[in-house]
């Protein structure tokens, strides 16, 4: 159960850090601007469901093992479900109405808490490893 909650962590931590500092910048680097936006936009939400699935199944899994680990991972799944289900719709409406300063705005949101859902997805991690 143990060796099951720190692979899945690691599964977690690894795939949203190439998804956060790989992904964009690999399609910014080969694609127009138009067309790596809409790639973006379009994995968005199945990265987010990706993400709930995986910080949901570590953290049930966690709950055998540590306790404040389990509860960090569902943490990142449940910032994720808001993020998917309102974050992402926001930061879209934003685009598409050309309303430049709410994109910025709402995207900083999204980085920022990108961003602490990979320190708190490590930190379970090295919890769930030692």
């Amino acid at each position: 159960m143990s060796t099951l909650a720190v692979l899945l962590t690691a599964l977690l931590f690894g795939g949203m850090t190439l998804f956060s500092f790989g992904f964009a910048a690999v399609l910014f680097a080969n694609y127009e601007p138009a067309l790596a936006r809409k790639g973006i936009r379009g994995a968005f939400p199945h990265y987010y469901l990706w993400v709930i699935a995986t910080a949901a199944v570590a953290g049930a899994i966690a709950f055998f093992i540590n306790t404040l680990a389990a509860w960090l991972l569902i943490g990142v799944a449940l910032s994720t479900l808001y993020a998917r289900q309102s974050l992402m719709h926001q930061i879209n409406a934003a685009t598409d109405r050309g309303d430049t300063a709410r994109f910025k705005l709402l995207h900083g949101l999204s980085v920022i808490i990108q961003l602490a859902q990979i320190g708190i997805a490590g930190w379970a991690l090295i919890i769930l490893a030692s």
